[in-house]
């Protein structure tokens, strides 16, 4: 067991020149590889193609045709005086072609809340592609200081360790020396055991974080590199002003917002089917027949020009189908208006939620840093006190258990305070902008 935590440690301190991955970096590369924004971005074309102006009813619509036919037979033919007669072998050849184009004059402005519609559907789907934006950078961040969490413990656990160590190896000399018991020794093979478990531990907890770190990312899962332990909090009245407009930066809230529009739009679209269209209608077309039957006075013709009109629908009654879209685009109306109203009061509870927090766990931070240098201040005492030999070994081990438990906390109070405040960005709208 000593051998290997020797060869930990000499491991841990050889300095390997990793690549440092900064949060801009984990930014870059989440957006440009995590595969869910790549499919939420592909959506996004979808409903940019769909909202444009090639998708509405206010281009016209121009369609060609064409056809050739021939019929082919013996033709019998008796007439009211009795004579009859067979003509073997007749043909008629048929050949037609025009160009016709159809355009929507006057439809009841139904072209118009559609158009409208799909521009307003396109709006909410750069929402929806920005929500999963905003989710997945939490998750990354969320991860990424769990990361910087778990180095830095790391650290912690490495130096306890190296005071055990030392702690060991001094009880044994005083040991040989008569000056300390075996129970001292094996307390301190224990508590250097226990610790050395600690520091495999947390080893292993970090290989594993830094695979769920890759894996959003989307890169190779056995990437290896560092990230920046440092953590920075945005400013307290940066902080206040984010949340005072929180609910109307909230990505969800916007959406929600967006799906009121579009169902408004969608009742006053089906209106519109009660108004009268008008309809421009034109073509221009050539059409030829040949016929071989020899008594048919005219066996060759063919026409072609240009004709136009003008068609005028008036919606009487449809069997009650308006009716029924109507009543039914009414109550999409209400309801959007029920989930807007519904989710508006849980929004802002979730912000002001978060924001308490963030504000608590900011205020706890600092009681966790002065509880640490308090601890710290502490351990130098025993640790001095120890070289004289005027506190016991296990006294010691207290004060080092006090230190190690007081610089835990602070890191975990560190960067649970960080991901409360991205948590707090993410509520309010703010994640991205951020970063």
């Amino acid at each position: 067991m000593r051998k290997l935590v020797y060869i930990l440690l000499f491991f841990s301190n050889l300095s390997f020149a990793q690549e440092v991955l900064t949060t801009d970096m984990a930014v870059k590369l989440t957006l440009e590889n995590n595969l869910d924004i790549k499919v939420s971005e592909n959506v996004l074309e979808i409903s940019k193609n769909n909202s444009s102006i090639l998708n509405s009813d206010y281009l016209p619509t121009i369609n060609a045709t064409s056809s050739v036919s021939r019929a082919q037979g013996d033709v019998k033919v008796k007439t009211n005086q009795g004579i009859s007669a067979k003509i073997n072998d007749t043909s008629n050849d048929e050949s037609f072609a025009s160009v016709n184009i159809v355009y929507n004059i006057v439809d009841g402005r139904g072209r118009k809340y559609n158009y409208q519609k799909s521009k307003e559907l396109y709006n909410r789907t750069e929402l929806e592609v920005r929500e999963i934006i905003e989710n997945t950078l939490l998750q990354l961040f969320t991860v990424y200081f769990d990361f910087a969490r778990l180095t830095r413990e790391k650290e912690i656990l490495k130096n306890t360790l190296g005071i055990s160590i030392q702690r060991l190896e001094r009880v044994k000399t005083k040991y040989k020396f008569g000056q300390s018991t075996s129970i001292e020794v094996s307390s301190a093979e224990v508590d250097k055991n226990t610790d050395s478990l600690n520091y495999l531990n947390i080893i292993k907890v970090l290989s594993n974080t830094k695979r769920d770190l890759n894996l959003i990312m989307n890169i190779d899962l056995e990437s290896d590199f560092e990230v920046v332990e440092d953590v920075e909090f945005i400013d307290e009245k940066e902080t206040e002003n984010f949340f005072n407009a929180g609910l109307s930066n909230n990505t969800m809230f916007q959406i929600l917002d967006k799906d009121v529009e579009i169902s408004n739009l969608e009742l006053k679209a089906i209106k519109s089917t009660y108004l009268p269209t008008v309809q421009l209608r034109g073509s221009y077309g050539w059409n030829e027949t040949i016929d071989e039957i020899a008594y048919n006075p005219v066996n060759e013709f063919s026409s072609k020009g240009v004709s136009t009109g003008i068609n005028i629908s008036i919606p009487i009654f449809d069997g009650g189908k308006r009716i029924t879209a109507t009543k039914n685009a009414r109550i999409n109306l209400e309801n959007s208006l029920i989930q807007k109203n519904k989710s508006e009061l849980e929004i802002i509870k979730n912000i002001r939620n978060t924001y308490e927090t963030y504000k608590n766990n900011l205020f706890l931070l600092q009681i966790q840093e002065k509880s640490y240098q308090t601890s710290k201040l502490s351990f130098s005492r025993f640790e001095e006190k120890y070289s004289l030999g005027l506190v016991s070994s296990l006294e010691f081990r207290q004060a080092q258990i006090n230190l190690l438990r007081a610089e835990l906390l602070l890191n975990s109070s560190l960067f649970e305070s960080k991901i409360s405040e991205l948590v707090f960005l993410k509520l309010t709208g703010k994640i991205v902008d951020n970063y």
